[in-house]
């Protein structure tokens, strides 16, 4: 090499030993944080370890407490299986006394009626029906009551269609819709998963209320006509009746309905606005106008036409009246308090005139909720 190499190999030494000693300081850094870093983790340890033998203390603590307390809870599902077997008992044994013991008979046949001015409409007021069918059955006892299905909200329908040859299952759920469920039979009903087996019917208007019927393969419903309740005019607090062909899923004939100030019929079931009924006389219509708001009033309907062939007024009180069917051209009413209690049929109108205080029963109305 030539005079210069000393030169450049002091350059280089002179360049290396800044280097070198930042490299120290660099490893004594990585050292210190390396030893805080193993101080950190060994009081981690430690904490897990204390963390660790806290729990399994509390665990031992905790485990006799909680033998304890199932012990406790077997004992209270004990104690209620014994007390809801008793309340069963109880009821049972209620309901008996209650159909051994009638209400006091307040049957009032169509003579003794004192009627005001009747409503205008198409049919007879207050006269006496004559029967088309051989028909003298009267209602002598409600034996039990078994729940097969809870389905959809708290008020609604659930029928069958009396003059059917099938076994089908209409549920008409809520107070104002236009969907009905249709359920090939009973046990599909009662499924767990009843909607999947349910074919649906969807109605042009949709109905009002809770007391839509199902009969010889139409549903019979309520609608609110344009201009009904709250529009004005001349269809101010009146309903129209719907006759709607299940399998065709058309209307088949609209009427509405002849009375004028409708209220709710019921005094207990304010969701209830007209009430259809069907017997083996054919179609019927309970309801309550403004005229009497104190008293039910019974309808004849033709199920053809829709017309209202004849109505009457009832002696029986909407006051805590709760539900009403008919049988053989008798309707009986269904009675209970505003605070659920036991219900009784308490009043029965024969349109015809032909039962006798002496043969309208009375009974006790097995029921251990709410409202029919």
């Amino acid at each position: 090499m030539g005079p210069c190499t000393p030169l450049v190999t002091l350059f280089l030494l002179s360049w290396l030993q800044p280097l070198q000693g930042q490299q120290h300081h660099l490893v004594e850094y990585m050292e210190r944080r390396l030893a805080a870093l193993e101080e950190r983790l060994a009081q981690c340890q430690d904490q897990s370890s204390r963390h660790a033998a806290e729990l399994r203390d509390f665990k031992n603590k905790m485990l006799p407490l909680l033998e304890v307390a199932e012990k406790e809870r077997e004992a209270l599902r004990t104690e209620a299986d014994s007390i809801s077997g008793r309340v069963d008992r109880l009821e049972r044994e209620v309901d008996y006394l209650e159909t051994q013991n009638p209400a006091l008979p307040c049957v009032e046949v169509d003579e003794k009626v004192t009627g005001g001015p009747g409503i205008k409409g198409k049919g007879r007021r207050n006269e006496k029906y004559d029967m088309l069918t051989d028909c003298g059955y009267t209602i002598s006892q409600v034996r039990s009551m078994k729940i097969l299905k809870r389905f959809g909200g708290p008020a609604g329908l659930w029928t069958k269609d009396p003059m059917g040859p099938t076994e089908k299952i209409y549920v008409l759920d809520g107070t104002q819709n236009d969907t009905a469920f249709v359920f090939p039979r009973l046990r599909d009903f009662t499924l767990a998963m009843a909607a999947r087996k349910a074919s649906r019917v969807r109605v042009p208007f949709p109905w009002v209320g809770t007391g839509q019927l199902v009969y010889g393969g139409f549903l019979y419903y309520a609608r609110r006509p344009p201009g009904g309740p709250g529009g004005g005019g001349e269809l101010e607090n009146t309903l129209q009746l719907i006759k709607f062909h299940l399998a065709n899923r058309t209307v088949v004939d609209s009427s509405v309905f002849p009375a004028e100030g409708l209220i709710p019929p019921y005094g207990l079931t304010a969701d209830t606005y007209i009430d259809l009924a069907a017997d083996e006389e054919g179609l019927w219509a309970v309801y309550a106008t403004r005229e009497d708001d104190r008293h039910l009033c019974l309808a004849k309907l033709d199920p053809q036409t829709l017309d209202t062939e004849q109505q009457w007024d009832t002696p029986c009180p909407r006051e805590n009246a709760e539900a009403a069917f008919v049988i053989c051209g008798t309707l009986y009413v269904v009675y209970n308090t505003r605070p659920a209690s036991r219900a009784r049929i308490q009043c029965s109108f024969d349109a015809s005139g032909t039962l006798t205080p002496e043969r309208a029963a009375l009974p006790y109305f097995p029921r251990r909720y709410g409202a029919h």
